[in-house]
């Protein structure tokens, strides 16, 4: 088989999943040669050539049938492109011959042996056509203002041919694709053709009566797969256990997904030089859990940041994991490194995370800073634009992106748009102390479906919004059984899910984060961490062991929980040698001088309790100031007799659910989980013992009440809370979510939109 196919809207364009599909048939296929047959010049086709995820041509015809060259070496086809270069009168006399003509505008694109116009009148065609003539070349018209200049007798159809005698193929083993008039004469050669779905009506038109030309309801790619499998000779090439229905099987009911996360589901490693992708250390967490929606081959792209040595650096399209996600592909924004510490590590960490919790003497607006997001948040916004098929799915994450929704929708009016904050977030008159306040609430408008972890988050956003513009509320919902309502200083009774503003609803909902059980569960049954277990146990020699596992943040309150235990050690001296704090704290990413403070203060903190109360066989505080392996940090879950997780505040808390994934899994649990009432997780995790993480009286108290508690009762608890963190796990989260967004914007009628265009 020989494919000889048109480019733009015909092999580049149509979904993503046909693509793919398309892509890796011929690949696999050593009998099927492709010959790229473009209006393209040689210098614009080539960057497609270094293109991992596209196949190369065997071929390539260029400039219109003018140029034909090898698609491995770019050497030209001498016998046949000698011929057209001496009907060719030359670009510059062209130029003088056109020189005055004021209603034609000359193209500067690359090309060779042809010359490029827009038309500015149709009606002055035959004009074109007189001239043309007069210097014995070929006018070729196409979508409505193109005007192609060509040697006499060349078009891609004349080309073709050639190659194909050249070649020495059977016509009958020649497959054409198109989507423009000036594809045309590709059909008018006698070959096996297709006009793909979306082709434009003069094409149509003009092929309508050709027998051998079928008329694909697909667009792009997917129109060449519906034709390889309308004919008989090519059908051979479909793979079988995989048909492809394009009107209604699992391509239409799976959209495509696109994932827009600030990190790749793969870190870079360096390895003899040359760099990898590899799977994160740690398989826990919410991006395998994303990255699972592509495990049966379903459509999709990840789009992130990549760091690059030069700003405004172009980053192909990669796979992330070729052999299992087949059809995703890895998007990549290129940064530099001082684009992302602006983008990340500075603006969104001095003007955002400060006032998204509530501290705003710590906020800091830098309004150039805040050009720069926009800026960084646009990139982000195109680079969907330009990814989405028709009526994707986009999952936007987290504040980082608080603009891309805007601008998304302004692009791609059709898409599906939800995000969902991974943080808090914060009452009115707090969020409006952003100068930017606005803007951020008139992009997020822009989405179907926004969800946040608990409902009293989105009653602070809803808050926010009629607090800046009139909005009517559609529907509530009542929070309990699931929520917590006035029993928590997080707790609210009912939650809004409808909010209208003028012609459009915007759909909202409480969607916590679970963590994967399965894969903790998995963990707690190895013998080494078993064995691990049981020889830490050993070294506790007897004494209760409080756990702390936080990042190093202000807003996580480390310091506080740290005082509160001097004061505890102070209080209950009877104590001393029978309780041990563990504190794990992750220290933040280099170059994060906003946490510098807080880490000197904690570190003297816990020199000055150890120094003062530590005996030979006792240590009060264990420190760990870096990152631990997840592996070993459950470990510690399970040799936990309590958890004390105490931030100021904090969007969900995933520590204090995964503490309760591993104690569920042990034999005789004995753990006991103390949380914060600012954790958002608090209303949920509802057999907790829930304490204020300001008042040191109420840490020492929720210390004192679980040390002493009955063993009968903590289990009672552990076991409550286990049941609700193995219900509401990771996949739920997200599968929730997923729903949510496409009940909030069902698809539309496909007949109804075309007819609407």
């Amino acid at each position: 088989m020989l494919l000889a196919t048109d480019l733009d809207g015909t092999f580049l364009g149509g979904k993503s999943l046909h693509k793919q599909q398309l892509y890796r048939i011929i690949r696999k296929n050593p009998g099927i040669r492709l010959v790229f047959v473009t209006g393209r010049g040689l210098e614009s086709v080539i960057p497609l050539l270094n293109d991992p995820i596209i196949p190369n041509p065997d071929f390539i015809i260029c400039d219109v049938g003018a140029t034909i060259v090898n698609g491995h070496t770019l050497d030209a086809i001498d016998s046949i492109q000698g011929e057209i270069e001496k009907k060719w009168p030359g670009a510059i006399n062209i130029q003088k011959h056109f020189q005055g003509v004021d209603w034609l505008q000359y193209q500067e694109v690359p090309q060779q042996r042809r010359c490029s116009f827009f038309l500015k009148n149709t009606a002055l065609l035959p004009q074109a056509k007189e001239l043309a003539d007069d210097i014995n070349c070929d006018m070729l018209y196409s979508a409505g203002r193109f005007l192609d200049i060509l040697p006499k007798g060349v078009n891609k159809g004349s080309s073709l041919i050639k190659l194909i005698d050249h070649l020495q193929v059977s016509k009958d083993d020649v497959l054409v694709a198109g989507d423009t008039l000036n594809d045309l004469a590709m059909y008018e050669c006698g070959f096996k053709g297709v006009t793909v779905g979306l082709s434009e009506p003069a094409l149509l038109n003009a092929t309508q009566e050709m027998k051998n030309v079928y008329h694909a309801e697909t667009p792009g790619a997917g129109g060449i797969l519906e034709a390889m499998k309308h004919f008989d000779s090519f059908r051979t090439f479909i793979p079988e256990e995989k048909e492809l229905n394009f009107k209604t099987g699992n391509a239409d009911e799976e959209p495509q997904l696109i994932m827009m996360y600030h990190r790749f589901p793969y870190e870079l490693k360096n390895v003899g030089g040359e760099v990898h992708r590899v799977p994160p250390k740690s398989p826990n967490g919410i991006l395998p859990t994303l990255q699972s929606f592509f495990d049966k081959g379903r459509s999709g792209v990840w789009i992130a940041w990549e760091e690059t040595a030069k700003s405004g650096e172009i980053l192909r399209n990669v796979y992330i994991d070729k052999e299992r996600y087949p059809n995703l592909m890895a998007s990549r924004i290129g940064l530099t490194k001082k684009e992302v510490d602006i983008f990340y590590k500075t603006f969104s960490k001095e003007a955002f995370w400060p006032t998204i919790f509530a501290f705003t003497d710590k906020a800091k607006f830098n309004h150039a800073h805040w050009d720069h997001f926009v800026k960084v948040n646009r990139l982000f916004a195109e680079k969907a634009a330009q990814q989405a098929d028709y009526e994707a799915i986009v999952w936007i994450h987290d504040y980082n992106l608080w603009m891309v929704p805007g601008i998304l929708r302004e692009l791609r009016p059709d898409l599906r748009i939800g995000f969902f904050h991974h943080t808090a977030f914060p009452a009115a008159n707090t969020f409006n102390i952003l100068p930017w306040r606005r803007e951020i609430i008139g992009s997020l408008l822009q989405c179907d479906y926004i969800g946040f972890h608990i409902p009293r988050y989105v009653e602070n956003f809803v808050d926010v919004v009629k607090s800046l513009m009139p909005a009517k509320i559609n529907n509530k919902v009542n929070c309990a059984p699931r929520f917590l309502t006035y029993s928590t200083a997080l707790g609210v009774e009912q939650m809004t899910t409808e909010l209208q503003l003028g012609n459009r609803t915007v759909y909202l909902g409480a969607n916590p984060v679970g963590v994967n059980v399965d894969y903790i569960k998995s963990l707690m049954e190895k013998d080494k961490i078993r064995s691990k277990i049981n020889a830490l146990k050993k070294q506790t020699d007897g004494k209760q062991v409080i756990l702390s596992v936080e990042r190093l943040d202000y807003v996580k309150g480390p310091l506080e929980k740290v005082l509160a235990f001097e004061e505890f050690l102070k209080d209950y001296p009877e104590f001393h040698g029978k309780v041990e704090l563990v504190n794990i704290c992750t220290p933040p990413a280099q170059g994060m001088k906003v946490y510098e403070k807080i880490q000197h203060e904690l570190e003297q903190a816990i020199g000055r309790i150890n120094g003062r109360y530590a005996q030979l066989n006792w240590t009060p505080i264990h420190f760990f100031f870096r990152s631990l392996p997840f592996e070993e940090v459950v470990t510690y879950y399970a040799l936990a007799d309590v958890a004390w997780i105490t931030p100021l505040r904090d969007g969900l808390n995933l520590v204090a659910k995964e503490y309760i994934a591993a104690q569920g899994e042990l034999d005789n649990t004995n753990g006991i989980l103390i949380l914060s009432e600012f954790a958002g997780a608090a209303v949920e995790l509802q057999y907790a013992l829930l304490t204020n993480p300001y008042d040191y009286r109420s840490l020492k108290d929720a210390l004192l009440q679980a040390l002493i508690m009955n063993p009968s009762e903590r289990k009672m608890r552990m076991q409550r809370l286990y049941e609700h963190v193995t219900h509401y796990d990771i996949d739920f989260w997200a599968d929730d979510f997923i729903g949510n967004l496409l009940h909030a914007a069902p698809k539309q009628d496909t007949q109804v939109v075309a007819m609407a265009s």
